[in-house]
């Protein structure tokens, strides 16, 4: 068994979609990134890949590269969890946080896990995703941001 870390942050600005945890989420700020910028999904990668030492997200999938522009950040998960799968590796669970202001999270949280679970072939109950705020501190309670962290167990 091994554990692996992961963290990401994106800054929230006008005219970008929110996704997060593969799901649109209806607000008046989206994510900023090459891809999709789902720091949710970005967390996850980077602690599956940690766990399997194979790295980092941008390393797989550097915002250099035009294929990646607006890029769904569900493949790259998918891929990731083929690249640790060719590794021997089984995700045994995920255990995440994001960290934002607004929107509200807990009431996108099942459907979140439902499509995490989905793209990476496991069940939802190995999905843990959990909602924090920051109490109005630092660039995630100015709302210029938003962070998420996630740990996973790999087999």
């Amino acid at each position: 068994m091994r554990i692996g870390f992961g963290f990401d942050v994106h800054r929230l600005v006008e005219g970008r979609d929110l996704w997060l945890g593969g799901i649109k989420i209806d607000h008046c700020l989206g994510l900023l990134g090459h891809s999709d910028a789902d720091v949710l999904i970005h967390a996850i990668c980077d602690a599956l890949l940690g766990a399997a030492n194979m790295r980092d997200i941008g390393y797989h999938f550097p915002d250099t590269d035009p294929r990646f522009k607006g890029a769904d950040s569900k493949v790259l998960l998918r891929e990731v969890v083929a690249l640790i799968k060719g590794k021997g590796y089984s995700i045994g669970n995920i255990d995440a946080t994001i960290c934002a202001e607004r929107p509200k999270i807990n009431p996108h949280i099942e459907r979140m896990q439902a499509c995490l679970a989905e793209v990476m072939g496991i069940g939802p109950d190995q999905v843990s995703i959990k909602a924090t705020t920051t109490e109005r501190l630092g660039f995630t309670g100015r709302e210029e941001g938003i962070s998420a962290y996630a740990v996973c167990l790999v087999e």
